[in-house]
Order: C-alpha cells, then structure tokens, then sequence
C-alpha cells in the first residue's frame, strides 16, 4: 500500500489531525522563542511552556500503554520529551532563587 492509498484510507481524521498539530507546534514554537527573545527570561513563562513540553510526553505515554510499543525512535523522543521539561522547571527554580538571593544581598548592603 502505497503513501497515497493509505492516505486515502485513513482520509480527514489524519488530515484534520496533522493540520491540528502543525499549527500547534507552530504555536508553541513561535511562543518559544519570544519567550526566548526576552531577557531576562521569566521562569513562570519556562515553565507554561515546560509543562505543555510534558504534556506531550505524557500522551506518548498513555499511547504507549493503550496501544503497545512504538517505533524505536518514538520512544527516544518520549524520553527526550520527558527529561527536557524536567531540567527546564529545575533550571527556572534555580535562576528565580539565585534572583531572590541577589536581590536580598542588595537589601542587606543598602541597610
């Protein structure tokens, strides 16, 4: 069978789909990198985008565990999916708390 044929025989539902994620990703994409433009960047802002990132991985997984086993590189993807967040919401505690430590050094030296 054919790419056109199974295209035809899986029909709107994966057309409508695909068109679904491709303005999804070119949503959060776009939101990614004026998160990224803005310095500094806001930790509450890391971590909407983090989450959504997780969101992701985390539908892989009840794939995973309804319909089996993916492609080998599906499952790469679900664990780069999974780590990538994690660091990112770890990354914007420490920036936010090494913030507030400077922010209360500068208290103390001006008193």
């Amino acid at each position: 069978m054919g790419v056109q044929a199974l295209g035809e025989l899986l029909g709107p539902t994966v057309d409508g789909l695909g068109r679904f994620f491709g303005a999804i990703f070119a949503g959060y994409g776009l939101a990614r990198l004026w998160v990224a433009r803005q310095s500094p960047i806001p930790a509450t802002a890391v971590r909407w985008l983090s989450g959504v990132f997780l969101l992701g991985a985390i539908g892989r997984l009840l794939s995973l565990t309804v319909h089996g086993w993916p492609h080998w590189f599906q499952v790469v993807l679900t664990v780069i999916e999974l780590v990538l967040p994690l660091l990112f919401f770890w990354l914007a505690n420490a920036e936010e708390t090494e913030e507030a430590e400077e922010r209360a050094g500068a208290e103390r030296t001006e008193t």
